[in-house]
């Protein structure tokens, strides 16, 4: 180490460092604007100009080295009056407003200013605003030449699309080519406005964004997704060649890459800061693209805690369940997962069917949950949490999802004809007996509905018609999953609604009324509201119902909300009962996969803590 003096100061610096380098290790503030520690230094502002013992001048403390007894002063007379000419030099084209939160403000606050030359007048120079551009503005005025901008696109992105334009008095910042960002090869990453010290360059900001954090803004994908997954890091790394580091970027936040890969409702592409360039970057596919290429390595950094003692039963296998039981299981804990169907899965096996997410897929994931120690045990229905408390468990998750679809309570609905949507998928994804021949009617509109017509006409079905009351733009499945039923030849009834159903021996005769969109609803959407006079018969050989789902969380002893859903504290998801924590969507009512993991995620935080751990639950399974 160099020991060095700054001020009176005495500090120890690296081998190598510069004298501001090791002012600012050692908390001591030294007015800069040209510098940057992820760019070469080149002295362009001068203001970090100091005094050093046996030096002649004002050398710049971002050029010059530490050496072993250097004695550094800062803060002399002739150091401040130097510094306040610069400012002045510095702000003499510069417009009379400096943004506040900028580093310049901050500069100009701590060195003031001299007037050398009273009622000097600059000359205007009238540079433009570019306001067009995606993602940010570039106010030219506010340009102070540093050079931050430049040398970061050219040698730290090593994009090239700015540079410094023309010479003298004349040199403005602007693109290579005279051409538009977009024309110039610029990538819009925006490290450009991250390194920029004057205003110059600022994030537009759109007004659903003014309460989010500094980085909820920079990496928006990132806080889109619900388990807030490192987006950024594993799509770089993807770019590098680096696919299982990116996997295991991806791991480190859950247990299912591969599932999500194929399923998931990726809420990231909808924040992606691409969609204001031409379109979002497609992040589901990129996981999946890395979970196909999977050799284990991510493995080798995996760590399974000492056992702690502490036992945890999981009441559901689906997503929500087995993330939690994942996460607890590293963290130590004996973890028993009970699921009351053949095989484990959740809504992941029972409920999307096998075109979508094949079974070996799914089982390959639970596979590696199983290998790291978590008991699964199926065919095991839980009625309540005492019976777990009395075998000895610590704490409990019920995470037992929505599995009872809704009916619409109509005439004829009582018909051995007319299925329940959630339990017909179910039967479907076990290969049990469900008779689907014939012509099929299925009501609803979200994915549950799309999935059940796609598998209707899989298993035979002679036509498929979607029952859906309002319009297409209103239908919450996923749009490609709509498309690919319409290639398939399913067909869709809009603005129509079934109203009784009228039994006969032959075939099912459904009466149906057109609908017209009224004001929006408690969801957003349009109201449907009946056309009088319009009813119609539908004959059909079944009525399928996927319309909704609901929880049964009766005799658990924790509090429900009139839902029948269970109540839980924000983030901890803590049941009115001690030691039961519950999540997923027998918290949140159907929800996706991913935010079911999320809650897996939080539960086993919570969980953690409540049986003594710290609630660290995420491993870094990737190198830097």
């Amino acid at each position: 180490m160099i020991k060095l003096t700054i001020d009176g100061k005495k500090i120890n610096a690296k081998e190598d460092q510069t004298v501001l380098e090791a002012a600012i290790d050692n908390d001591i503030y030294i007015p800069n604007l040209c510098y940057h520690p992820n760019l070469k230094p080149i002295a362009a502002c001068r203001l970090c100009v100091v005094e050093i013992e046996k030096m002649k001048g004002f050398p710049t403390a971002c050029t010059t080295k530490v050496s072993d007894g250097m004695i550094v002063k800062t803060k002399t007379e002739e150091l401040q009056n130097l510094r306040k000419n610069l400012i002045w030099l510095i702000l003499s084209n510069y417009p009379k407003e400096v943004p506040p939160s900028s580093d310049l403000k901050k500069v100009v606050d701590y060195v003031g200013v001299n007037e050398i030359l009273k009622n000097f007048t600059p000359k205007e120079s009238n540079l433009p605003i570019y306001s067009e551009d995606p993602l940010f503005t570039r106010d030219l005025d506010k340009c102070i030449l540093c050079g931050r901008c430049v040398r970061m696109c050219q040698e730290v992105r090593g994009v090239g699309a700015i540079g410094l334009i023309n010479r003298g008095i004349d040199t403005f910042v602007g693109t290579t080519k005279d051409s538009s960002l977009k024309d110039s090869g610029c990538r819009f990453c925006r490290a450009c406005v991250e390194v920029c010290p004057s205003g110059a360059l600022v994030d537009k900001e759109k007004e659903e964004d003014k309460e989010k954090t500094r980085e909820e803004k920079l990496i928006p994908c990132k806080y889109g997704c619900p388990a807030h997954t490192d987006i950024p890091r594993y799509v770089r790394y993807i770019a590098e060649g680096r696919y299982q580091d990116s996997l295991a970027v991806i791991r480190s936040k859950f247990p299912f890459p591969y599932s999500l890969g194929l399923v998931c409702n990726h809420p990231c592409e909808d924040e992606c800061s691409r969609t204001e360039i031409n379109e979002p970057i497609s992040i589901r596919e990129l996981k999946r693209f890395v979970a196909e290429r999977d050799d284990g390595s991510w493995k080798e950094k995996l760590k399974i805690a000492k056992p702690t003692g502490k036992k945890v039963a999981i009441v559901g296998g689906g997503p929500s369940g087995l993330t939690a039981a994942w996460f607890l299981r590293l963290k130590g804990h004996d973890v028993t997962v009970f699921e009351m169907l053949p095989k484990p899965g959740g809504m992941l096996k029972a409920g999307i069917p096998d075109y979508r997410l094949p079974p070996n897929v799914l089982e390959s994931e639970i596979k590696e949950i199983e290998n790291i120690g978590v008991k699964i045990k199926c065919n095991k229905k839980i009625n309540s949490t005492d019976e777990l408390f009395d075998k000895g468990f610590d704490a409990v998750y019920l995470a037992m999802g929505a599995p009872k679809g809704w009916s619409m309570g109509i005439e004829g609905e009582d018909d051995p004809r007319v299925l329940d949507g959630i339990e017909t998928l179910r039967k479907i994804n076990f290969n049990e007996d469900v008779d689907l021949k014939g012509d099929i009617g299925v009501v609803g509109g979200g994915n549950v509905a799309v999935d059940i017509a796609r598998s209707s006409l899989r298993k035979g079905a002679k036509s498929v018609k979607i029952i859906y009351r309002r319009t297409k733009k209103e239908m919450p499945a996923y749009a490609h999953e709509v498309e690919d039923a319409l290639d398939e030849g399913v067909e869709i009834l809009f603005l129509t609604n079934p109203t009784k159903i009228i039994k006969d021996k032959d075939k099912l005769k459904v009466e149906c009324i057109k609908m017209e969109l009224g004001e929006p609803d408690a969801s957003g959407r349009r109201r449907p509201i009946p056309v009088e006079g319009s009813e119609f018969i539908l004959e059909l050989d079944r009525l399928i119902f996927g319309i909704g789902q609901s929880c049964d969380a009766e005799g658990f002893g924790v509090e429900l909300n009139k839902k029948g859903r269970v109540i839980v504290k924000d983030e901890i998801q803590v049941t009115s009962k001690e030691g039961v924590y519950a999540g997923g969507d027998l918290v949140t009512g159907p929800q996706t996969v991913i935010w079911a993991v999320q809650g897996g995620r939080l539960a086993a935080k919570s969980i953690d803590k409540y049986l003594g751990g710290d609630g660290e639950i995420d491993q870094k399974l990737y190198p830097d």
